[in-house]
């Protein structure tokens, strides 16, 4: 100290040592530090050197601390600049009081003043009680500490100003401090100690954000690099400046610094809108020039704005439709086509089916489709879906009977990796998930084996859905339609299938009705098949008259789909576009099979068609005779047998003379 100068606060430290003071007149700040050291039991006059870290310790928090002391010895060097020669150290410690680095006079060491700064020794409050460094990390804020206020005895010839270094989370990572002779204290020393930590921390800062701008920019050049659509980056002249990989396979050609209305030339199918950066938008089909000539593309566009909102620059991304479509075809049933007016008949019973579907489709209840085999309940379920709130979602189709058993859980609920011998990589969504926000149809429901029933049901409650082999549940929202063509309240009471389940699905079943129950539809079902065969052929057909009294006079078991079936075999064998009977399968007449060979070489067609004709004509008209003779001339119990009304009953009966 200075020759003369006496420290105020030696007398308070003397009395607060020996316990007879509370030390009130001294800053809170440095009480605290006294009672802190007290409670640690530091030792007011050791003399011993402090505690030092050892080599192998000290080499690696140096490696440690490499960017932090790299970025602080310039600032610590400017600062020695100032106290050079003047007995004053600069020191930087990490967060736990270790010196890492310092700046000071080559005497330094031998100083009995500063012995103690040297690297990889211990400033914490535990180890050298009250001092700059460790008071600093204590409190987390700067703070000066001069003389008598440390609470050593041999730092009273000290004065020193630290404050802490932070990084982007507000954690102490250091503490940067000044210290010399008390008598040189100064509160400008804090001042300038407080702004240098701060330019370390600002440095520090611009390295950690310039850092993360680097790892940003890899992130983007590798998503760039990778995604599947084609970008385009240009600039506020519109002149292409980059394009990623998927981009130039798509070109086929360099088109850098090419003016990108002119990759563009075709207008687009929306409204002639022309290729732009000067808004944004979403999914614009417009013809392409590529490699494999002109190709359908949907095209999205995000303008590049600065902090002025003017348009620099913009990003383009191409996606070919032909992709788009090959995605959607990659999962099965993902759309519905059919609607309630696809569906073909004028009979009361196809009426009231398709009134009962009609009203179903607005609510959000289960559906449950009834009906034979080939009556058409898909027809039922893409109408329900397309006119449904959920119209705009996926239609996810899925037939019960045709999975194995044991794939029938993973179809249903997806699978995580490694859920069983065989599981994709990365796991698959199930048909819940991939149906969320539209429809899941489920066709032969009844064959969905017993033990899959119960994991179904609860899906069905609680709207959730847990993969094979996970444990997070994911939320999913379908609108489920089922189907069947087997009674399932008999398949209750034999035991295969769920009670629970069945009042579930049961909300609203509409019962598609048989063909053999609609007769009246089916000159209009063989009509529309016809017609649809000869636009898609590009050929015009037409039927004999034998040929639809033939067709309503059959029991189809196979219902609409085998009349279908039955219609395109005709279509294949007919002859200048006119469908007979011999055309169609044996089976469809009453005669038995080996009465109806097949079709003559082509020199005897005519002949042979008459004769096939009358053949036919005669096996009706015995049949007719027979049957009247059976009931009695019942010509009522005829006609329903027959599948006729009684006024083509009696035409028949007038054409063929027979007298009831």
């Amino acid at each position: 100290m200075a020759e003369g100068y006496k420290d105020p606060i030696l007398a308070i430290w003397q009395e607060f040592i020996a316990g007879r003071s509370q030390a009130d007149a001294v800053r809170p700040q440095i009480v605290e530090s006294w009672r802190r050291c007290i409670a640690a039991d530091v030792d007011p006059d050791s003399a011993i050197p402090h505690r030092k870290l050892d080599a192998q310790s000290l080499t690696r928090l140096l490696r440690e601390k490499d960017q932090l002391i790299k970025i602080a010895k310039p600032f610590m060097a400017n600062l020695y600049q100032f106290v050079q020669g003047s007995g004053f150290v600069v020191v930087l410690t990490d967060e736990n009081g270790y010196i890492m680095e310092m700046f000071g006079d080559e005497d330094t060491l031998q100083n009995p003043m500063t012995e103690d700064f040297f690297r990889g020794a211990s400033w914490h409050e535990k180890e050298a009680g009250t001092n700059a460094i460790g008071t600093a990390l204590e409190m987390a804020a700067p703070i000066q500490v001069s003389g008598a206020e440390h609470f050593c005895r041999k730092h009273h010839c000290l004065t020193c100003s630290a404050a802490p270094i932070f990084d982007g989370d507000r954690r102490i990572i250091g503490v940067l401090d000044m210290s010399g002779a008390s008598h040189a204290s100064h509160l400008h020393t804090l001042g300038i100690v407080v702004a240098a930590a701060e330019a370390i921390m600002a440095q520090l800062s611009i390295r950690r954000k310039n850092q993360e701008l680097a790892l940003v920019n890899r992130r983007l050049t590798n998503f760039f690099n990778s995604v599947s659509d084609g970008v385009i980056i240009v600039d506020k002249r519109e002149m292409v400046i980059e394009l990623n990989p998927a981009a130039k396979t798509l070109f086929g050609r360099d088109v850098l610094g090419t003016p990108v209305n002119r990759l563009f030339e075709h207008r687009s199918a929306y409204r002639g809108k022309t290729i732009t950066i000067d808004e944004q938008y979403s999914d614009v089909e417009v013809m392409v020039d590529t490699r494999e000539g002109l190709c359908y593309c949907l095209v999205s566009c995000e303008p590049v704005v600065n902090e002025h909102g003017t348009v620099t620059g913009g990003i383009i991304i191409l996606r070919p439709s032909k992709q788009v479509q090959n995605l959607v075809n990659r999962f099965g049933g993902y759309s519905a086509t059919l609607q309630f007016k696809d569906i073909v008949g004028d009979s009361a019973a196809i009426r009231d089916a398709i009134r009962l579907a009609t009203l179903t489709a607005t609510t959000s209840s289960n559906v449950l489709l009834q009906g034979e085999s080939g009556t058409g309940k898909e027809i039922f379920a893409q109408a329900i879906h397309n006119l449904s709130l959920q119209h705009n979602g996926p239609f996810i189709a899925l037939n019960c009977g045709a999975i194995p058993r044991e794939l029938i859980g993973s179809e249903l609920f997806g699978y995580e990796e490694g859920a069983f011998t065989g599981a994709k990589r990365g796991g698959k969504p199930g048909k819940f998930e991939l149906a969320a926000g539209g429809t899941l149809f489920l066709d032969e429901v009844a064959d969905m084996p017993l033990e899959q029933q119960i994991a179904f049901l609860r899906v069905i409650q609680e709207k959730k859905v847990t993969r094979i082999g996970g444990d997070k549940t994911i939320p999913v929202n379908v609108r489920l339609i089922c189907a069947t063509n087997k009674n399932l309240l008999q398949e209750v009471e034999k035991g295969t299938f769920r009670q629970d389940l069945y009042y579930r699905l049961n909300v609203m079943a509409i019962t598609i009705p048989p063909l053999r129950s609609r007769v009246e539809d089916i000159p209009l079902l063989f009509t529309y098949f016809l017609d649809k065969l000869g636009r898609d052929r590009g050929c015009k057909y037409h039927a004999d008259p034998e040929v639809i009294e033939c067709l309503m006079r059959y029991g189809w078991p196979g219902n609409v789909r085998e009349l279908q079936n039955v219609v395109e075999r005709a279509d294949s064998l007919a002859e200048n576009g006119c469908i007979a009977l011999w055309h169609l399968p044996p089976e469809l007449f009453a005669l038995p099979a080996k009465a109806f060979p097949a079709a003559p070489p082509a020199v005897q067609v005519l002949d042979s068609r008459q004769k096939r004709q009358k053949l036919a004509r005669d096996a009706e008209k015995q049949k007719i005779q027979g049957l009247l003779d059976t009931h009695a001339g019942n010509v009522s119990r005829v006609a329903r047998e027959m599948g006729y009304s009684r006024k083509t009953l009696y035409n028949k009966m007038r054409v063929y003379s027979i007298d009831n």
